[in-house]
């Protein structure tokens, strides 16, 4: 993996905010056909679920989850720090830096999505659940920024382990069926002999989020919660020149996914069966051809 690419994965994981892509046609056919059809297939699978809320929903990939669970009509929650200042950062389209990076974000059509206060490090348990309380699904997109170097150890500390595994309690004390958690490659790269890889080395320099995550991502499989954890690679902000590649955990440690691959892999595993406790890891593969969202779940 390019430094570059290192680098923006890096940033990515603290935030998983950037540039929401519009949803299209296809994309929305694409999921609710692939939904109609498994319940179709099989009476004892549930129907996707009704409410939906997004965690970090001002972020790079929870924007653009946020915006393609509103363009299906449904019922979505954007879980935010400040609701007032969120208000007016997904109505306004601007240029922001974050990380290592500099991102154009667009605005965000929230007709029809409620917003709630809600912050991982701040909030008590209950009272994140009481902020989940009516919501069938959750979706993880949250995670620290980093910025003062002395401070970042602490920070992902907060966000990535002790904040997430609160979020979960809190999830499961809500009745919340399904989490679905955007968390990155290489996280679990100690398990694996990827600890002296050059992306394990990199992104892990900024808070040890990697080791973080992992704390997090353990304790999400250990809840009891139906779950889906996707780990991308090196996110970028521009749509996908290339066909997603789906692999199974602890497989991949380099590449790059465009976030609106991201966004469509969590919107799809939300109502997936084939998605239930899966640990997948995505990027971009070579050439172009079109993206299989709807059977993203079937081969890991």
């Amino acid at each position: 993996m390019k430094l570059v690419a290192l680098l923006s994965t890096a940033a990515a994981l603290s935030t998983q905010q950037g540039t929401p892509a519009k949803l299209d046609r296809r994309h929305a056919l694409q999921w609710g056909g692939a939904a109609l059809a498994t319940t179709l297939a099989s009476p004892a699978v549930a129907a996707a679920p009704a409410t939906v809320f997004v965690a970090g929903a001002t972020g790079q990939t929870g924007r653009r989850v946020l915006e393609r669970l509103a363009a299906k009509g449904g019922s979505v929650v954007a879980g935010v720090r400040d609701t007032k200042k969120a208000e007016k950062t997904l109505a306004e389209a601007s240029t922001v830096v974050r990380g290592a990076m500099v991102q154009k974000v667009d605005a965000v059509d929230t007709t029809g999505v409620r917003l709630a206060k809600l912050d991982v490090v701040s909030m008590s348990v209950d009272d994140m659940a009481a902020a989940l309380s009516g919501s069938d699904a959750l979706v993880i997109a949250t995670g620290f920024v980093p910025g003062n170097p002395l401070k970042m150890d602490a920070q992902a500390h907060a966000v990535d382990n002790l904040g997430t595994v609160a979020l979960v309690d809190a999830a499961k004390k809500a009745g919340v069926k399904k989490v679905v958690m955007v968390s990155s490659i290489l996280t679990n790269g100690r398990a694996w002999g990827q600890e002296n890889s050059p992306g394990f080395q990199v992104t892990n320099a900024f808070g040890h989020v990697l080791d973080e995550k992992i704390v997090a991502e353990k304790y999400l499989r250990a809840s009891g919660l139906d779950y889906t954890i996707v780990r991308p690679g090196g996110l970028k902000a521009k749509p996908p020149t290339g066909p997603l590649k789906v692999s199974k955990e602890d497989t991949l440690n380099a590449g790059e996914v465009s976030r609106d691959l991201v966004a469509d892999v969590c919107v799809q595993a939300i109502g997936d069966p084939k998605a239930s406790k899966k640990v997948v890891e995505i990027i971009e593969g070579e050439g172009g051809g079109t993206t299989p969202i709807e059977s993203a779940f079937s081969e890991v």
